[in-house]
């Protein structure tokens, strides 16, 4: 339920337009800037090793030009101010709402058991101070767990043996993930290497001649979501039961609003 609420900004008309004030005029180099500023002035080795499943030649065509075109500081003030136009688009007034300030302080409770080591997007995040408005500081709260989620999800892809293609490939086969289109368009892949990689997983025994899973593959993701659990449960065990239980429908209930306002384009997820 954190996820999505984080990631309504990379689809965004405002987030596209303060990333295009600042020279950043399409998706890849601001996607790239906008979350990578929080490590500062990286260059394309360390934004492949921190995102995983995009294609290294893509990241070098933008990185690290991108910090000659705005600095890691200027990308990461016009991404606050596109995240506040955007939920303020999709949630109305729910944006000042004591529901959203309580939403902050659960999010906030539960990120202070994040811990820093081995967890570089997280700790990047991690040393950002907290903004004053609720929506904003929820909105934060929902950007350190999810990169302290994703930098462990990343463990668990190595410890499973998949390269970031194969990942990518196995995750859209369960129907959960970007369709093949949004993968392709936004990792920088082509179709012969999309292909090639999903041969591979035949090969495995995890997909079948349709690129459906099989049951190994289904076993596969299943394995992987449980040792990203594993090694994403110490901020839920520091909220506690009941305050999951409420962060969960707090922000559910805010997920569905955004999904409602249309916050993501209608076929980003799936198997097409």
């Amino acid at each position: 339920m954190l996820n999505p609420l984080h990631s309504t900004h990379y689809f965004s008309s405002e987030f596209a337009k303060e990333m295009g004030a600042l020279g950043l005029d399409s998706w890849s180099p601001a996607y790239f800037a906008a979350r990578s500023a929080a490590m500062g002035a990286v260059g394309p080795g360390t934004v492949a090793a921190t995102y995983y499943n995009f294609k290294y030649e893509l990241i070098a065509e933008h990185v690290p030009a991108i910090w000659e075109t705005a600095s890691p500081e200027d990308v990461l003030a016009a991404r606050l101010r596109g995240v506040d136009a955007t939920l303020r688009r999709l949630l109305g007034d729910a944006v000042d709402s004591p529901e959203m300030a309580e939403a902050a302080r659960l999010a906030l409770t539960a990120a202070e058991a994040c811990t820093r080591h081995a967890r570089p997007l997280y700790a990047a995040h991690a040393d950002l101070p907290v903004p004053d408005a609720p929506h904003l500081a929820f909105w934060h709260a929902a950007t350190l767990l999810r990169e302290f989620r994703g930098d462990g999800h990343i463990a668990a892809l190595l410890a499973a043996g998949l390269d970031p293609l194969e990942a990518l490939v196995s995750h859209t086969a369960t129907g959960k993930g970007f369709t093949s289109k949004w993968a392709l368009e936004t990792r920088g892949w082509t179709r012969a290497e999309w292909d090639a990689a999903g041969a591979r997983l035949t090969e495995r025994g995890l997909l079948d001649a349709e690129g459906e899973l099989t049951e190994a593959g289904v076993a596969l993701r299943k394995d992987l979501e449980a040792a990203t659990d594993r090694m994403d449960s110490a901020p839920y065990e520091h909220l506690g039961a009941a305050g999951v239980e409420r962060l969960t429908e707090l922000a559910g209930g805010f997920v569905m609003a955004a999904l409602g306002a249309g916050a993501f384009p209608a076929d980003l997820i799936g198997k097409g």
